[in-house]
């Protein structure tokens, strides 16, 4: 039986929620909408925060834990692994059994994980915990926006999506120098309490202000084959993405796992189309606007996470920077995101969201097609041009595309369109993570060997020429103990020629996707479901 969801513009009272909240308008703190929204933008800030400021950790964490490079990709991947893989479902949870639940749950989870990371004495614990961030960073990031969808009456909807999509800019571009301060002046264990108090603040917050909003036709059962089939098909993919480099790219075993995925999302919508209550309703697509929204979110995530994870390990091991200055020299793209996402939201409000979006879209492009020229001599000047053409690019897509997706869905499935919305940034950053990632150590093994022969250097066996690739992607130099001064200059010169050629091909690949982004970005428009829930809820 196909599944019957529309997402016509529903009819004026259609999908009204069922809350405690409905009736006389709030006069006090819970179920205010502006309250409402401070609450759950310090709970989305954690989530947000952590996608990127553990970037500044890696290396920290790779010398403690002597971790490898693919270890410290995990650090990564099995966070934006885990959000990617359940945010959908969670969003569903929220729309069947209330945003407000699902935001608290999912608040405790991830402060406790937090706390269990900073105590881990071991990679695979760090990795692990990691996941369970992913799991409960999953049920807040799409319950805080049915939250605002339920709270905001439609007039100030757009202005509080704005508000929180640059919430999730600004730290998003802010978790490097954070972690920065915190790395160097405390601990990398550091990066990782801090979300502790965070996580209590909005808890406390939360519980005191929020009210809870369920839609009178929402969803009353789980399409469990569907969240396996989707899972799977999404694991398969980044693994294979991942070894690749190792197994290498013509075994068999890379392809049986990109084989597998394959075959893991053709079953998937083939088995949606016949499921009762699917885990994302196919006839959400039909929405051409909606569709082109989710697929720029991901490919603006490839571009922008998957280039800043080598942009960490450039300025701390090339540039030999310490954590703080590498923070401090990302500031521009901090700063032009934190500037450029309420400018954004008040541009899309005027004209609509198809020309900022393929303009910031494009931007992205040059900046990172200007990052593909840094290298050991480039000045702090260049590199903070192309850093704040980056920031200033992201942020109309930051505001822009939540909008797009979140406005063209009904209000029944508003959890499920808040799903979408942060699984393709979750999905993007995980692939361009893995993407990159295989495309830098495909430069380095196949530039290494001839790079450190033509300088001259004492031939490597196989195994060390293995060590000496390991190391060099992650931007260091493997100069043995006792090493003469010059051939160590010279051992250093290589690496990090070597490493700068294969950062700068992943960030021509980066460009190249921020480019096809321009193309998506002309397919939205405004949103056609953007009437709120909480018309009557609180003072405005």
């Amino acid at each position: 039986m196909t599944s019957q969801t529309t997402i016509d513009k529903p009819e004026p009272g259609d999908g009204a929620p069922v809350s405690p909240s409905d009736g006389p308008a709030s006069t006090g703190l819970r179920g205010h909408p502006w309250f409402t929204l401070i609450t759950v933008a310090v709970g989305v800030m954690m989530v947000a925060l952590d996608g990127t400021i553990v970037a500044i950790a890696n290396p920290a964490i790779k010398d403690d834990l002597g971790a490898t490079f693919a270890d410290v990709q995990w650090i990564t991947n099995g966070y934006f692994l885990a959000l990617a893989v359940t945010l959908i479902t969670a969003g569903k949870l929220g729309d069947r059994f209330g945003h407000r639940q699902t935001f608290l749950i999912g608040v405790t989870g991830f402060a406790a994980a937090s706390g269990a990371i900073g105590f881990s004495g071991s990679i695979a614990l760090v990795v692990t915990f990691r996941v369970f961030q992913g799991l409960f960073g999953a049920l807040l990031m799409p319950a805080a926006l049915g939250l605002l969808r339920a709270t905001f009456p439609a007039e100030k909807l757009n202005m509080a999506i704005g508000i929180w999509g640059m919430v999730i800019g600004a730290s998003t571009a802010g978790g490097p120098i954070l972690g920065g301060l915190l790395v160097q002046h405390v601990s990398w264990q550091s990066v990782f309490f801090i979300n502790v108090p965070v996580g209590a603040l909005a808890l406390v917050l939360g519980a005191l202000i929020l009210t809870d909003h369920r839609a009178a036709n929402a969803p009353r059962s789980f399409d469990l084959l569907g969240i396996a089939l989707l899972s799977g098909a999404m694991f398969c993919l980044v693994w294979a993405l991942i070894k690749a480099p190792t197994w290498g790219w013509g075994d068999g075993l890379t392809w049986t796992f990109i084989a597998a995925s394959v075959v893991g999302f053709v079953l998937f919508a083939l088995w949606e189309q016949r499921v009762r209550e699917p885990l994302i309703p196919l006839a959400l697509f039909r929405s051409v606007p909606l569709s082109a929204g989710v697929v720029l979110m991901v490919l603006m995530a490839i571009a922008f996470l998957g280039g800043l994870f080598f942009v960490t390990f450039y300025l701390q091991n090339v540039h030999g920077m310490s954590p703080v200055d590498a923070g401090l020299h990302l500031l521009p793209l901090t700063g032009m995101m934190i500037v450029g996402s309420p400018l954004a939201g008040a541009l899309i409000t005027k004209v609509g969201p198809r020309i900022p979006l393929a303009g910031g879209m494009t931007l992205t492009a040059v900046s990172m097609f200007g990052m593909s020229t840094l290298d050991t001599g480039t000045s702090s000047l260049v590199m903070s041009v192309w850093f704040a053409g980056l920031g200033l690019g992201l942020a109309p897509v930051m505001v822009g595309a939540t909008e797009v997706i979140v406005g063209n869905a009904p209000m029944e499935l508003s959890g499920v369109a808040g799903g979408l919305q942060q699984a393709a940034m979750q999905i993007g950053g995980t692939l361009g993570t893995a993407v990159l990632g295989a495309v830098m150590a495909s430069k380095v093994d196949n530039d290494l060997a001839g790079n450190w022969a033509a300088a001259k250097l004492p031939p490597l066996t196989p195994d060390q020429l293995a060590q000496a690739s390991e190391a060099v992607r992650g931007g260091g130099a493997p100069v043995p103990e006792g090493t003469p001064a010059g051939i160590a200059a010279r051992i250093t010169g290589v690496a990090h020629d070597t490493f700068i050629s294969g950062m700068s091909l992943a960030c021509l690949v980066a460009a190249g996707v921020a480019l096809v982004a321009v193309f998506v970005a002309t397919l939205t428009k405004r949103g056609v479901n953007a009437d709120a829930a909480g018309a009557g809820a609180g003072h405005i």
